[in-house]
């Protein structure tokens, strides 16, 4: 067979990825910090964008067609100024297994239909329908009490600016003083040493000894565990410091893994005391703080802003809206556009303004698809999830990507972009968008599966009623959770435990009759 070129002609389908669908694409998987950094840089790079200050603000450019636009701007231009304003009704009728079948939706801009809803309003109206932390993480909860935003901003000394006025003090060697920064940089927002002392003596060319008394002096700084390399350090300074570090104390923190596993007896034979003592050994160290430099350079509270408001009405129905504060609003200022387009010259110029054009369009229209995406994603979780928000925890439904994605009519991809770094207010607290995905624990009795979330909830229920004299075992919650109707393995119990942070049954009995 001859070997020869020739040329062939192929008819295939194929997705080609243009930058106006990546920025798209990015645009959806950002949180709202995210999102106005970004149209923050867009404003400054771009001539043509500017913020929309109000309805008021830019209302006579809005009213301009837009011209030179390949994609249609006569829509996208006004759509940002209204798109912060969507609202979804949603009416689900029905049991908690069949809720959502009567679905009605109606997009509405608040500012023609009803009052501006704002985060603060927001949060006051669901402060009075009375806000549950879950205690999961993600859960929130207002508290507008006593709650002074000056007080969070006020300017505090950080540990390191308190530990470097006492070097300055205390130390007046300068060899001495040029280990002190060193080992000062090193300590952490506790207050422990985080330094490799040996790598620091041969960076500085310095000795083992020095670099040790150094930090020993150090150690005697306020506050009283700081310079700490580890948790029994920091106690035996502070207990130093009490005049109580006796050979007994020391024994016992030179095993307080044995402490945290509630090892009473071992403890006892160790330090050389009886049971009275060591509880009152247990009692001083109680008293200690484990984590001295906790106090200073408080940082400031940075509360989760929802992107959704979930709101019940009164006819069973909820309320779905976008958070119009966490939206950006920019408008393509058509004038600026005019009249630059009249006084340009060369061909670069009018490549550039044509891009300047082109690229202001695209973010608008993207800004409108990212929120109403944002929207359709979560009246569907909504609809899924009707019996959680109504009744709790326990009725959490399992629920996966691919689900909403069928229901909406998307691609499980975009579902997953839309849940990441959102959140949502519901009247049971503030939930990223992702908590209302879990996986599926099947029935015992072959009925509708339970969300691994809302088991969970029931193994920790189940350990905070137990009693001293029951303390139930994995295999004893296998049982109960099978009665339930919840079919789930014993090392399925023990990984949720300890995901929740929950001792075993041993430590747990141990715990409950020291406590008595």
């Amino acid at each position: 067979m001859a070997i020869s070129p020739k040329l062939e002609m192929r008819q295939g389908q194929g997705l080609v990825m243009t930058p106006q669908l990546q920025q798209a694409i990015k645009l959806l998987q950002l949180s709202h910090l995210e999102l106005a950094s970004y149209v923050e840089s867009e404003l400054e790079r771009n001539p043509l964008l500017e913020r929309d200050d109000g309805p008021e603000g830019g209302a006579e450019r809005r009213r301009e067609p837009a011209t030179d636009d390949p994609v249609g701007s006569d829509k996208t231009t006004e759509a940002t100024a209204e798109r912060g304003d969507e609202t979804a009704d949603l009416k689900l009728d029905g049991s908690e297994n069949d809720a959502g079948k009567d679905l009605d939706t109606d997009f509405d801009n608040v500012f023609t239909g009803e009052p501006a809803v704002t985060a603060s309003s927001q949060a006051a109206e669901f402060q009075d329908s009375g806000w549950a932390s879950m205690g999961t993480g993600t859960g929130g909860q207002f508290d507008s009490t006593n709650f002074d935003s000056q007080d969070q901003l006020q300017a505090e000394k950080s540990l390191h600016e308190h530990l470097t006025d006492q070097v300055n003090l205390t130390i007046s060697d300068p060899a001495e003083r040029l280990i002190a920064q060193h080992l000062v940089d090193g300590v952490d927002e506790s207050g422990y040493l985080r330094i490799d002392l040996e790598a620091l003596a041969e960076r500085l060319g310095a000795t083992a000894e020095i670099i040790e008394t150094t930090l020993l002096q150090l150690q005697a700084l306020d506050p009283p565990g700081v310079f700490a390399r580890d948790l029994a350090e920091c106690l035996g300074i502070q207990l130093r410091e009490k005049d109580r570090l006796d050979p007994a104390m020391e024994a016992l923190l030179g095993n307080v893994e044995l402490l945290a596993k509630r090892e009473l007896g071992q403890l006892e034979e160790i330090c050389g005391v009886d049971g009275e003592d060591l509880a009152e050994m247990i009692s001083e160290i109680r008293e200690l703080d484990p984590k001295p430099g906790d106090s200073f350079g408080v940082h400031l509270v940075q509360p989760v802003v929802p992107d959704i408001y979930v709101r019940s009405r009164p006819d069973s129905s909820w309320h779905i809206e976008l958070n119009s504060d966490t939206l950006p609003r920019v408008l393509v200022n058509k004038q600026y556009h005019a009249s630059v387009s009249g006084s340009i010259k060369s061909e670069d110029e009018k490549t550039y303004v044509a891009d300047c054009l082109q690229n202001a369009n695209w973010l608008v229209k993207s800004l409108d698809q990212r929120a109403r995406t944002i929207l359709k994603v979560s009246k569907e979780i909504v609809r899924q999830q009707d019996a959680f928000l109504a009744y709790g925890i326990q009725h959490l439904r399992p629920l996966t990507l691919k689900t909403v994605a069928e229901a909406i009519d998307m691609h499980e991809s975009t579902v997953s972009r839309v849940t990441s770094n959102k959140y949502m207010a519901t009247t049971r607290g503030i939930f990223e968008l992702k908590y209302f995905f879990t996986s599926a624990i099947p029935s015992a009795d072959g009925g509708a599966a339970h969300s691994a979330e809302s088991v969970r909830h029931r193994i920790r229920e189940l350990i905070a009623l137990e009693r001293v004299d029951a303390i139930l075992s994995d295999d004893q919650i296998v049982t109960v959770l099978d009665a339930e109707g919840i079919n789930i393995a014993r090392r399925t119990v023990a990984k949720y435990r300890e995901s929740l942070r929950i001792p075993s049954s041993v430590q747990r009995r141990r715990e409950k009759k020291q406590a008595l």
